[in-house]
């Protein structure tokens, strides 16, 4: 196993070893066939999409994929012009949306931009989203072959969970700022090996610029990893404390490094993330602090899996798939655990991880098959106001579960394959005949084989889109929207209405600012909203949508529309394609009057009305 030092002496580095410079740059064969097919999974993940991609998005969340794509614009768009990334007034005219206060993944749409504007987002987007999937199992591969483990085979099982588990998969559903992990195991690594005498300062200078960058990729992620570090190094120090007091002060200097150097590089972000205009201080409700884990769920296979049935889904589905790993997977993980605790130092620190995170994601009230029992969760007894916290989604503290089983799959199979080191203390029993050695491997390979087959990802589910207006890509709007001045499409978009028209804005590169939006922002008291505050003609406009039928539009709602689009400093007012579309024209009609048919749009000229 991985534990060959004396359990006396043992420092945290030698958790995750520390391999010649040259057998950890070397590529061997095995490493370029396991990356071929890390890319080829995330190609057969993404593989509804590629039939169509200009017409297809999330069939599970349409308006998430919207938004992603509408970030890859912005991202280009801010290179483009070379304007402050972290703020726009693109989306949300004319107050904005602050970008460091959304899920933004500056980290990835900045460096892709010249991609963006070669291909388009909706190009980008599934690029971005197959590669990232295979390049989080890719990392993981080389963390575990080069520190962990010396087989390639389990190197190899435990980077494609970790880059494929059922939960990151899920969130590949119009999500790819949760499948973009791939910082994250190296972060891991170096974070074990800040103990290492006399590298201090590198060490902790490479997990300073590492935490730095995933900043603007996951700090959601990021704080999960915090988390789990911490309980892996608490763990160590009372397994091993005379090692770890004996490499304290390192750790502590490398750590202080690495911190000071990331709140160097990103303070400024981090302040305007918080304080700049258009922040705002926890989710109105406390949305997320109620999500926790079903128990059933780690029992039962993830939807977009060999055996996922969608079926499932619609009674405990309400929660995130982050833990649906199937029976099979669970009695092995179990079975695992109970084998390797007594002799490996890695599996006890996975154990001491998995009780606490499997725990601390059942959140404030248990529930079982999608109902919610008599019993309190953990989450019950910590208060909903405290910082990050009144953020935080108990369900997804259970990745760093996921994470658990990733590494223990790759430690059992190492030991399977005889390449493991040898366990503590390292007295043996005496070895079982060659014959039953050969059994017993391949009854634990089987095993391993048959409870991830199940698991293996299905393409993600789709559906159809709406393109954008010819009037929209080709241009035609440019000589009715000035410079300083929105184009307001209808309906306006938002967190549940106006998908298509939010791709307006996407698909043509923020040609041209509109109002509203899918984002968070701060209602007025400062509290986190989905969206902008809806405005009387906006509210007006979703009732009619939700009715099917056009109200007995009044004088002052009319007036109303003219202060609402002065709000917006609007010039034009356009309703493409639709299916209210019928509806929606009689309203925008009844408050503004007769439009015209530019094209394939239906238009308002509003600048004499505006002023």
């Amino acid at each position: 196993m991985v534990d060959s030092v004396p359990q006396s002496t043992a420092p945290v580095s030698t958790v995750v070893g520390r391999p010649t410079r040259w057998s950890r740059w070397r590529p061997a064969r095995a490493d370029v066939l396991a990356i071929a097919v890390y890319l080829a999974l995330g190609v057969l993940v993404c593989l509804n999409h590629w039939v169509d991609v200009p017409n297809r998005v999330s069939a599970h969340l349409p308006t998430d994929h919207s938004w992603f794509e509408w970030l890859f614009s912005h991202g280009a768009y801010s290179v483009w012009h070379l304007e402050n990334p972290l703020f726009t007034t693109r989306q949300n005219a004319p107050d904005g949306v602050n970008m460091m206060a959304n899920t933004s993944l500056l980290g990835v749409t900045l460096p892709l931009a010249p991609l963006t504007m070669l291909v388009g987002p909706q190009v980008t987007y599934v690029l971005y989203l197959g590669a990232a999937l295979a390049a989080t199992a890719g990392t993981s591969y080389w963390v575990l072959s080069r520190y962990l483990v010396r087989s390639r085979g389990a190197a190899f099982v435990g980077g494609a969970f970790l880059g494929f588990a059922p939960g990151i998969v899920h969130h590949a559903n119009g999500q790819p700022n949760f499948a973009s992990n791939f910082l994250l195991p190296l972060i891991v690594a170096r974070v074990l090996r800040l103990g290492e005498p006399g590298r201090w300062r590198r060490n902790g200078v490479v997990l300073g610029l590492l935490v730095a960058y995933q900043i603007f990729i996951n700090e959601e992620m990021l704080l999960l990893t915090a988390l789990a570090c911490l309980v892996v190094v608490g763990t160590y120090a009372v397994l091993r404390p005379r090692a770890a007091g004996g490499q304290a002060g390192t750790f502590a200097a490398a750590l202080g490094t690495g911190g000071a150097l990331a709140l160097l590089l990103t303070a400024y972000p981090i302040w305007f993330q918080f304080n700049g205009p258009q922040s705002y201080r926890g989710l109105q409700g406390g949305t997320f602090h109620s999500w926790g884990e079903d128990l059933k769920a780690f029992v039962t296979f993830p939807r977009d899996s060999l055996a996922g049935d969608e079926a499932v889904e619609r009674t405990i589905g309400v929660t995130e798939q982050n833990t649906w790993f199937g029976w099979p997977l669970v009695l092995l993980a179990v079975v695992a655990l109970l084998l390797l605790v007594g002799r490996s130092l890695v599996a006890r620190i996975l154990a001491v991880l998995t009780v606490v995170f499997t725990v601390a994601s059942l959140g404030p009230v248990i529930r079982f098959d999608g109902a919610e029992t008599d019993t309190d969760g953990p989450w019950a007894y910590v208060p909903e106001e405290l910082p990050l916290v009144e953020m935080m989604m108990p369900t997804r503290l259970s990745l760093i579960v996921a994470a658990a089983v990733g590494v223990l799959l790759a430690v059992a199979w190492d030991t399977l394959s005889g390449s493991g080191r040898p366990p503590v203390p390292a007295q043996r029993a005496a070895h079982p005949p060659r014959l039953q050695r050969r059994w017993q491997r391949l009854v634990g390979y089987a095993a391993i084989t048959l409870a991830l087959l199940p698991l293996i990802p299905r393409p993600l589910p789709v559906e159809p889109v709406e393109p954008p207006p010819h009037f929209v890509t080709a241009g035609g709007w440019r000589p009715y929207v000035p410079e300083g001045r929105t184009l307001v499409p209808v309906p306006i978009p938002s967190n549940v209405h106006g998908l298509s028209t939010l791709r307006w804005s996407a698909l043509t590169t923020h040609a041209f600012p509109i109002p509203g939006g899918y984002f968070i922002g701060p209602d007025e008291q400062g509290a986190g909203i989905f969206g902008a505050a809806n405005r009387p003609t906006t509210r007006l406009i979703y009732t009619t949508m939700d009715r099917n039928a056009t109200p007995n539009v009044t004088d002052v709602e009319r007036r109303q529309a003219v202060e609402d689009l002065r709000y917006w400093r609007a010039s034009v007012v356009v309703l493409g394609a639709h299916p209210r579309e019928a509806v929606l024209r009689d309203l925008m009609t009844s408050l503004l009057g007769a439009p015209q048919r530019v094209d394939d749009v239906w238009l308002w000229d509003v600048r004499s009305l505006v002023g």
